[in-house]
Protein backbone atom coordinates (compact mmCIF):
# COMPACT_ATOMS: atom_id res chain seq x y z
CA UNK A 1 0.00 0.00 0.00
CA UNK A 2 1.33 3.42 -1.04
CA UNK A 3 2.81 5.60 1.97
CA UNK A 4 0.76 9.37 2.28
CA UNK A 5 3.68 10.93 0.92
CA UNK A 6 3.17 8.60 -2.26
CA UNK A 7 -0.40 9.16 -2.68
CA UNK A 8 -1.90 10.03 -6.43
CA UNK A 9 -4.26 12.26 -6.82
CA UNK A 10 -6.21 12.34 -9.34
CA UNK A 11 -9.35 14.78 -10.99
CA UNK A 12 -10.66 13.10 -14.14
CA UNK A 13 -12.97 15.41 -16.80
CA UNK A 14 -16.74 14.65 -16.29
CA UNK A 15 -17.45 13.03 -19.53
CA UNK A 16 -18.28 15.35 -22.22
CA UNK A 17 -17.43 18.50 -20.37
CA UNK A 18 -16.91 21.27 -22.33
CA UNK A 19 -14.68 24.23 -21.38
CA UNK A 20 -11.75 22.34 -19.73
CA UNK A 21 -7.96 23.44 -19.52
CA UNK A 22 -5.53 21.54 -20.70
CA UNK A 23 -4.09 18.42 -18.71
CA UNK A 24 -2.23 19.66 -15.78
CA UNK A 25 0.94 18.05 -13.83
CA UNK A 26 1.01 19.36 -10.43
CA UNK A 27 3.89 17.73 -7.78
CA UNK A 28 3.03 18.71 -4.34
CA UNK A 29 5.44 19.06 -2.00
CA UNK A 30 3.00 18.93 1.07
CA UNK A 31 2.42 17.05 4.83
CA UNK A 32 -0.97 17.54 4.89
CA UNK A 33 -3.38 16.03 2.65
CA UNK A 34 -6.27 17.60 3.67
CA UNK A 35 -4.62 21.13 2.23
CA UNK A 36 -3.69 19.30 -0.90
CA UNK A 37 -7.21 18.51 -1.37
CA UNK A 38 -8.41 21.46 -0.89
CA UNK A 39 -6.16 23.26 -3.86
CA UNK A 40 -7.33 20.33 -6.35
CA UNK A 41 -11.10 21.14 -5.32
CA UNK A 42 -10.99 24.65 -6.10
CA UNK A 43 -8.96 24.02 -9.05
CA UNK A 44 -11.69 21.45 -10.41
CA UNK A 45 -14.26 23.92 -9.60
CA UNK A 46 -12.86 25.83 -12.44
CA UNK A 47 -12.40 23.33 -14.83
CA UNK A 48 -8.82 22.28 -14.55
CA UNK A 49 -8.09 18.48 -15.09
CA UNK A 50 -5.36 17.90 -13.04
CA UNK A 51 -2.91 15.23 -12.17
CA UNK A 52 -0.60 15.35 -9.45
CA UNK A 53 1.74 13.76 -7.06
CA UNK A 54 2.23 14.63 -3.20
CA UNK A 55 5.76 14.10 -1.93
CA UNK A 56 6.62 14.82 1.88
CA UNK A 57 10.42 14.93 1.71
CA UNK A 58 13.41 16.46 0.39
CA UNK A 59 14.76 13.54 -1.42
CA UNK A 60 11.27 11.98 -2.53
CA UNK A 61 11.14 15.92 -3.99
CA UNK A 62 14.45 15.13 -5.65
CA UNK A 63 13.85 11.65 -6.79
CA UNK A 64 10.14 12.48 -8.12
CA UNK A 65 11.17 15.78 -10.01
CA UNK A 66 14.33 13.64 -11.70
CA UNK A 67 12.35 11.41 -13.16
CA UNK A 68 8.67 12.59 -14.05
CA UNK A 69 7.37 15.65 -15.96
CA UNK A 70 5.50 18.51 -14.53
CA UNK A 71 3.75 21.71 -15.29
CA UNK A 72 3.81 22.97 -11.47
CA UNK A 73 4.93 22.69 -7.90
CA UNK A 74 3.06 23.75 -5.13
CA UNK A 75 5.13 23.91 -2.00
CA UNK A 76 3.77 23.98 1.72
CA UNK A 77 4.99 26.84 3.86
CA UNK A 78 5.82 26.75 6.64
CA UNK A 79 7.43 22.99 6.06
CA UNK A 80 8.57 21.03 8.60
CA UNK A 81 10.73 18.91 6.90
CA UNK A 82 13.06 21.50 4.97
CA UNK A 83 13.32 25.30 4.36
CA UNK A 84 10.99 26.83 2.16
CA UNK A 85 12.96 27.93 -0.56
CA UNK A 86 14.18 24.20 -0.86
CA UNK A 87 12.18 23.35 -3.75
CA UNK A 88 12.94 27.00 -5.58
CA UNK A 89 16.65 25.77 -5.25
CA UNK A 90 16.23 22.47 -6.43
CA UNK A 91 14.55 23.68 -9.47
CA UNK A 92 17.30 26.24 -10.19
CA UNK A 93 19.53 23.49 -10.39
CA UNK A 94 18.07 21.48 -12.20
CA UNK A 95 17.14 24.02 -14.69
CA UNK A 96 13.55 23.28 -15.34
CA UNK A 97 11.88 26.40 -15.27
CA UNK A 98 8.82 24.65 -13.34
CA UNK A 99 7.07 27.42 -11.69
CA UNK A 100 6.63 27.45 -8.09
CA UNK A 101 3.75 28.95 -5.69
CA UNK A 102 3.90 28.59 -1.98
CA UNK A 103 0.75 28.14 0.08
CA UNK A 104 0.20 27.60 3.77
CA UNK A 105 -0.99 29.31 6.84
CA UNK A 106 -0.43 33.32 7.36
CA UNK A 107 2.41 34.07 5.58
CA UNK A 108 4.32 36.98 6.50
CA UNK A 109 5.05 39.74 3.60
CA UNK A 110 8.86 39.77 4.47
CA UNK A 111 8.87 35.99 3.78
CA UNK A 112 6.50 36.14 0.83
CA UNK A 113 9.67 38.84 -0.67
CA UNK A 114 11.90 36.77 0.11
CA UNK A 115 10.59 33.59 -2.00
CA UNK A 116 9.27 35.94 -5.04
CA UNK A 117 12.95 37.18 -5.33
CA UNK A 118 14.48 33.92 -4.66
CA UNK A 119 12.56 32.17 -7.53
CA UNK A 120 9.27 31.39 -6.42
CA UNK A 121 6.34 32.00 -9.03
CA UNK A 122 3.39 33.31 -5.88
CA UNK A 123 2.71 32.93 -2.27
CA UNK A 124 -0.99 32.31 -1.84
CA UNK A 125 -2.43 31.80 1.75
CA UNK A 126 -5.11 28.80 2.32
CA UNK A 127 -7.73 31.02 3.68
CA UNK A 128 -7.23 32.63 -0.12
CA UNK A 129 -7.07 29.44 -2.15
CA UNK A 130 -9.73 30.43 -4.39
CA UNK A 131 -6.84 32.76 -5.87
CA UNK A 132 -4.98 29.59 -6.66
CA UNK A 133 -6.42 29.47 -10.36
CA UNK A 134 -5.45 32.84 -11.01
CA UNK A 135 -2.20 32.43 -9.98
CA UNK A 136 -1.45 29.10 -11.80
CA UNK A 137 -2.97 30.68 -15.08
CA UNK A 138 -0.95 33.51 -15.00
CA UNK A 139 2.39 31.26 -14.29
CA UNK A 140 1.61 28.86 -17.29
CA UNK A 141 0.67 31.60 -19.79
CA UNK A 142 4.61 32.81 -18.77
CA UNK A 143 5.90 29.43 -19.06
CA UNK A 144 4.11 28.87 -22.34
CA UNK A 145 5.65 32.09 -23.90
CA UNK A 146 9.77 31.56 -22.57
CA UNK A 147 9.14 27.78 -23.82
CA UNK A 148 8.06 29.30 -27.64
CA UNK A 149 10.70 31.83 -27.56
CA UNK A 150 13.57 29.68 -25.67
CA UNK A 151 11.80 26.69 -29.17
CA UNK A 152 12.65 29.33 -32.00
CA UNK A 153 15.87 30.21 -30.52
CA UNK A 154 16.68 26.58 -30.77
CA UNK A 155 15.27 25.95 -34.20
CA UNK A 156 17.22 29.02 -35.98
CA UNK A 157 20.82 27.91 -35.15
CA UNK A 158 23.25 27.81 -37.91
CA UNK A 159 22.42 24.99 -40.17
CA UNK A 160 22.67 26.18 -43.95
CA UNK A 161 20.59 23.18 -44.83
CA UNK A 162 17.64 24.48 -42.15
CA UNK A 163 17.68 27.59 -43.76
CA UNK A 164 17.32 26.29 -47.41
CA UNK A 165 14.62 24.11 -45.85
CA UNK A 166 12.84 27.41 -44.68
CA UNK A 167 13.82 29.90 -47.74
CA UNK A 168 9.73 28.93 -48.74
CA UNK A 169 8.22 29.05 -45.45
CA UNK A 170 5.58 31.37 -45.45
CA UNK A 171 5.69 31.09 -41.29
CA UNK A 172 9.81 33.09 -41.12
CA UNK A 173 11.03 35.49 -43.06
CA UNK A 174 14.31 34.80 -45.08
CA UNK A 175 16.32 37.14 -46.87
CA UNK A 176 20.11 37.08 -48.33
CA UNK A 177 21.88 40.65 -48.03
CA UNK A 178 25.56 42.03 -48.95
CA UNK A 179 28.22 43.03 -46.91
CA UNK A 180 26.58 46.23 -46.32
CA UNK A 181 23.36 44.69 -45.57
CA UNK A 182 21.55 45.65 -48.81
CA UNK A 183 19.07 42.63 -49.65
CA UNK A 184 19.51 40.66 -52.46
CA UNK A 185 16.75 38.24 -51.96
CA UNK A 186 14.01 37.94 -50.21
CA UNK A 187 11.36 35.37 -49.73
CA UNK A 188 7.51 35.94 -50.23
CA UNK A 189 7.25 35.44 -46.47
CA UNK A 190 8.83 38.39 -45.41
CA UNK A 191 7.57 40.79 -48.73
CA UNK A 192 4.17 39.99 -46.85
CA UNK A 193 5.34 40.57 -42.95
CA UNK A 194 6.62 44.11 -44.22
CA UNK A 195 3.90 44.74 -45.91
CA UNK A 196 5.43 45.42 -49.86
CA UNK A 197 3.08 44.42 -52.96
CA UNK A 198 6.69 42.26 -54.50
CA UNK A 199 9.72 41.14 -53.50
CA UNK A 200 11.30 43.42 -56.38
CA UNK A 201 9.71 47.00 -54.43
CA UNK A 202 11.09 45.36 -50.71
CA UNK A 203 14.73 44.86 -52.24
CA UNK A 204 15.42 48.54 -52.67
CA UNK A 205 15.48 48.52 -49.21
CA UNK A 206 17.93 48.54 -46.88
CA UNK A 207 16.14 47.88 -43.79
CA UNK A 208 19.42 45.41 -42.56
CA UNK A 209 22.18 47.76 -43.37
CA UNK A 210 22.37 48.90 -39.65
CA UNK A 211 22.59 45.42 -37.91
CA UNK A 212 25.22 44.39 -40.42
CA UNK A 213 27.05 46.79 -40.45
CA UNK A 214 27.36 47.43 -36.90
CA UNK A 215 29.82 44.90 -35.35
CA UNK A 216 28.42 43.78 -32.20
CA UNK A 217 24.75 43.58 -33.49
CA UNK A 218 26.36 41.46 -36.29
CA UNK A 219 27.79 38.93 -33.84
CA UNK A 220 24.53 39.08 -32.24
CA UNK A 221 23.44 38.26 -35.51
CA UNK A 222 25.73 35.34 -36.21
CA UNK A 223 25.48 33.21 -33.02
CA UNK A 224 28.87 34.35 -31.69
CA UNK A 225 29.49 34.56 -28.15
CA UNK A 226 30.98 37.78 -26.30
CA UNK A 227 33.84 37.45 -23.31
CA UNK A 228 31.68 35.82 -20.65
CA UNK A 229 30.59 32.98 -23.40
CA UNK A 230 27.22 34.82 -23.56
CA UNK A 231 24.60 34.80 -26.67
CA UNK A 232 21.85 37.62 -26.94
CA UNK A 233 19.48 36.99 -29.25
CA UNK A 234 18.96 39.82 -31.45
CA UNK A 235 15.10 41.85 -31.68
CA UNK A 236 14.94 44.65 -33.74
CA UNK A 237 12.05 47.59 -34.33
CA UNK A 238 11.31 47.73 -38.68
CA UNK A 239 8.75 49.65 -39.96
CA UNK A 240 6.43 48.07 -42.69
CA UNK A 241 6.09 50.00 -45.76
CA UNK A 242 2.71 51.67 -44.01
CA UNK A 243 5.23 53.26 -41.61
CA UNK A 244 3.33 50.91 -38.69
CA UNK A 245 6.00 49.23 -36.08
CA UNK A 246 6.66 45.07 -35.97
CA UNK A 247 9.27 43.74 -32.97
CA UNK A 248 11.34 41.25 -34.98
CA UNK A 249 13.48 38.59 -33.61
CA UNK A 250 16.38 37.87 -36.46
CA UNK A 251 18.91 35.27 -36.42
CA UNK A 252 21.67 34.53 -39.43
CA UNK A 253 24.85 33.03 -40.98
CA UNK A 254 27.67 33.62 -43.02
CA UNK A 255 27.75 32.36 -46.50
CA UNK A 256 31.21 31.76 -48.16
CA UNK A 257 32.34 31.33 -51.82
CA UNK A 258 34.67 27.64 -53.31
CA UNK A 259 37.44 29.50 -51.74
CA UNK A 260 36.06 30.74 -48.30
CA UNK A 261 35.71 34.25 -48.94
CA UNK A 262 32.89 35.46 -47.59
CA UNK A 263 30.53 36.47 -49.89
CA UNK A 264 26.97 37.60 -48.18
CA UNK A 265 24.57 36.69 -44.85
CA UNK A 266 21.63 35.04 -44.81
CA UNK A 267 18.91 35.74 -42.12
CA UNK A 268 15.79 34.79 -41.21
CA UNK A 269 13.13 36.22 -39.11
CA UNK A 270 10.38 36.27 -37.01
CA UNK A 271 7.65 38.63 -36.64
CA UNK A 272 7.30 38.65 -32.99
CA UNK A 273 5.00 41.41 -31.94
CA UNK A 274 1.98 39.93 -31.12
CA UNK A 275 3.59 38.13 -28.40
CA UNK A 276 6.00 41.19 -27.24
CA UNK A 277 2.02 42.42 -27.04
CA UNK A 278 1.00 39.35 -25.00
CA UNK A 279 3.90 39.17 -22.82
CA UNK A 280 3.89 42.96 -21.92
CA UNK A 281 -0.09 42.13 -21.22
CA UNK A 282 0.77 39.28 -18.73
CA UNK A 283 3.39 41.41 -16.83
CA UNK A 284 1.04 44.41 -16.74
CA UNK A 285 -1.66 41.82 -15.09
CA UNK A 286 0.66 40.14 -13.01
CA UNK A 287 1.92 43.50 -11.43
CA UNK A 288 -1.30 44.81 -10.77
CA UNK A 289 -3.46 45.16 -7.96
CA UNK A 290 -7.14 44.70 -9.55
CA UNK A 291 -9.03 47.27 -7.41
CA UNK A 292 -6.80 50.27 -7.47
CA UNK A 293 -4.44 49.71 -10.56
CA UNK A 294 -1.62 50.41 -8.28
CA UNK A 295 1.45 47.79 -8.29
CA UNK A 296 0.62 45.07 -6.24
CA UNK A 297 2.90 43.12 -3.05
CA UNK A 298 5.07 40.81 -5.75
CA UNK A 299 5.79 43.95 -7.74
CA UNK A 300 6.48 45.87 -4.72
CA UNK A 301 9.23 42.84 -3.66
CA UNK A 302 10.73 42.82 -7.20
CA UNK A 303 10.88 46.68 -7.00
CA UNK A 304 13.12 46.55 -3.60
CA UNK A 305 15.52 43.69 -4.79
CA UNK A 306 15.84 45.84 -7.85
CA UNK A 307 16.38 49.11 -5.74
CA UNK A 308 18.71 47.53 -3.28
CA UNK A 309 21.24 46.03 -5.87
CA UNK A 310 21.33 49.63 -7.62
CA UNK A 311 21.69 51.50 -4.22
CA UNK A 312 25.09 48.57 -3.66
CA UNK A 313 26.37 50.15 -6.96
CA UNK A 314 25.97 53.77 -6.49
CA UNK A 315 25.68 53.81 -2.93
CA UNK A 316 22.95 56.04 -2.64
CA UNK A 317 20.41 55.54 -0.02
CA UNK A 318 16.39 55.42 -0.72
CA UNK A 319 13.43 55.13 1.29
CA UNK A 320 10.37 52.94 2.19
CA UNK A 321 7.12 54.53 3.09
CA UNK A 322 4.14 52.18 4.43
CA UNK A 323 0.78 53.85 4.69
CA UNK A 324 -2.53 52.19 6.25
CA UNK A 325 -5.68 53.46 6.30
CA UNK A 326 -7.18 54.37 9.55
CA UNK A 327 -10.52 53.31 10.70
CA UNK A 328 -11.53 50.97 7.00
CA UNK A 329 -13.53 48.62 9.04
CA UNK A 330 -15.45 51.51 10.85
CA UNK A 331 -15.88 53.02 7.21
CA UNK A 332 -17.40 49.65 6.23
CA UNK A 333 -19.60 49.27 8.79
CA UNK A 334 -20.85 52.74 8.73
CA UNK A 335 -21.17 53.58 5.10
CA UNK A 336 -20.78 50.56 3.33
CA UNK A 337 -18.06 47.65 1.41
CA UNK A 338 -18.42 49.59 -1.73
CA UNK A 339 -17.36 53.30 -0.07
CA UNK A 340 -15.14 51.40 2.03
CA UNK A 341 -13.45 50.22 -1.09
CA UNK A 342 -13.59 54.02 -3.11
CA UNK A 343 -11.22 55.19 0.27
CA UNK A 344 -8.93 52.48 -0.78
CA UNK A 345 -8.63 54.33 -4.36
CA UNK A 346 -9.24 57.60 -3.29
CA UNK A 347 -6.04 56.77 -1.68
CA UNK A 348 -4.50 55.48 -4.23
CA UNK A 349 -4.93 58.23 -6.49
CA UNK A 350 -3.04 60.42 -4.08
CA UNK A 351 -0.07 58.12 -4.75
CA UNK A 352 -0.51 57.82 -8.31
CA UNK A 353 0.70 61.21 -8.98
CA UNK A 354 4.29 60.64 -7.06
CA UNK A 355 7.44 60.93 -9.33
CA UNK A 356 7.56 58.79 -12.84
CA UNK A 357 10.47 57.30 -10.98
CA UNK A 358 8.54 56.61 -7.43
CA UNK A 359 6.61 52.80 -7.54
CA UNK A 360 2.85 52.83 -5.44
CA UNK A 361 1.80 49.51 -5.03
CA UNK A 362 -0.70 47.98 -2.11
CA UNK A 363 0.89 46.47 0.25
CA UNK A 364 -1.68 44.66 1.80
CA UNK A 365 -5.47 44.97 2.41
CA UNK A 366 -5.72 48.77 3.42
CA UNK A 367 -2.00 49.06 3.43
CA UNK A 368 0.24 50.91 0.54
CA UNK A 369 3.90 51.34 -0.15
CA UNK A 370 5.71 54.05 -1.94
CA UNK A 371 9.26 53.26 -2.78
CA UNK A 372 11.42 56.38 -3.26
CA UNK A 373 14.68 55.99 -5.12
CA UNK A 374 18.20 58.07 -4.24
CA UNK A 375 15.87 59.79 -1.26
CA UNK A 376 16.96 60.23 1.90
CA UNK A 377 15.12 60.50 5.57
CA UNK A 378 14.65 64.22 5.43
CA UNK A 379 13.19 64.39 2.16
CA UNK A 380 11.29 61.02 2.69
CA UNK A 381 9.51 62.22 5.65
CA UNK A 382 8.30 65.74 3.65
CA UNK A 383 7.21 63.58 1.19
CA UNK A 384 4.71 61.27 3.67
CA UNK A 385 3.62 64.22 5.11
CA UNK A 386 2.68 66.00 2.20
CA UNK A 387 0.69 62.51 0.87
CA UNK A 388 -1.17 62.39 4.53
CA UNK A 389 -2.39 66.15 4.06
CA UNK A 390 -3.42 65.43 0.19
CA UNK A 391 -5.59 62.00 1.14
CA UNK A 392 -6.92 64.42 3.59
CA UNK A 393 -7.93 67.29 2.10
CA UNK A 394 -8.77 65.15 -1.14
CA UNK A 395 -12.65 66.90 -1.37
CA UNK A 396 -14.31 64.08 -1.00
CA UNK A 397 -16.25 61.87 1.70
CA UNK A 398 -15.97 60.28 4.45
CA UNK A 399 -12.89 62.34 5.58
CA UNK A 400 -9.83 60.01 5.79
CA UNK A 401 -6.56 59.50 7.62
CA UNK A 402 -3.97 57.82 7.22
CA UNK A 403 -0.52 56.14 9.79
CA UNK A 404 2.27 56.45 7.81
CA UNK A 405 6.04 54.60 8.65
CA UNK A 406 9.54 55.62 6.89
CA UNK A 407 12.97 53.16 6.33
CA UNK A 408 15.83 54.39 4.74
CA UNK A 409 18.28 52.17 3.06
CA UNK A 410 20.66 51.07 3.98
CA UNK A 411 20.44 52.95 7.76
CA UNK A 412 17.13 50.89 8.69
CA UNK A 413 18.24 47.09 7.03
CA UNK A 414 20.00 45.74 4.12
CA UNK A 415 17.23 43.40 2.75
CA UNK A 416 13.63 43.44 2.04
CA UNK A 417 12.15 42.34 5.04
CA UNK A 418 14.13 44.45 7.47
CA UNK A 419 13.27 47.55 5.72
CA UNK A 420 9.50 46.71 5.87
CA UNK A 421 9.79 45.47 9.33
CA UNK A 422 11.45 48.97 10.32
CA UNK A 423 8.72 50.90 8.19
CA UNK A 424 5.53 48.69 9.63
CA UNK A 425 6.64 49.19 12.81
CA UNK A 426 7.01 52.84 12.41
CA UNK A 427 3.51 52.74 11.06
CA UNK A 428 1.87 51.17 13.59
CA UNK A 429 3.71 53.04 16.42
CA UNK A 430 2.01 56.10 14.75
CA UNK A 431 -1.41 54.39 15.00
CA UNK A 432 -1.19 53.52 18.64
CA UNK A 433 -0.33 57.12 19.75
CA UNK A 434 -3.65 58.34 16.97
CA UNK A 435 -5.65 56.18 19.16
CA UNK A 436 -4.35 57.41 22.50
CA UNK A 437 -5.27 60.77 21.69
CA UNK A 438 -8.98 59.62 20.55
CA UNK A 439 -8.97 58.05 23.71
CA UNK A 440 -8.03 60.88 25.79
CA UNK A 441 -5.10 58.90 27.47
Amino acid sequence: MASPSQARLKRAPPSGADGRHPPLRILFFHSHLADVKRCLNVLDKLHFTVSSDRVVTLEEFTERLGSQSYDLVIAEHPSSNSRETHAVELLGLSKRQIPVIFVGGTLQREVVAEFITRGAYDCIEMDHIGHLPVAIHRALDEKALRDDRDRAENGLKHSEARYRALAGNLSYGICRCDLDGKFLEVNEAMVKMLGYASRQELLAFNLAGEMIQDPVKRAQLLGESDQQGLIDPVELEWKRKDGTSLKVRVSGQEVRGAQGELESYEVITEDVTKQRQLEDHLRQQAARDPLTGLGNYRHLAEVLDMEIKRSERTGREFALLLFDLDGLKKINDQYGHLTGSHALCRVADVLSFCRNTDTAARYGGDEFAVVLPETGADAANEVARRICDNIAHDGMGPLLSVSVGVAVYPHDGERIEALLHTADVAMYSMKATRHKLLDGK
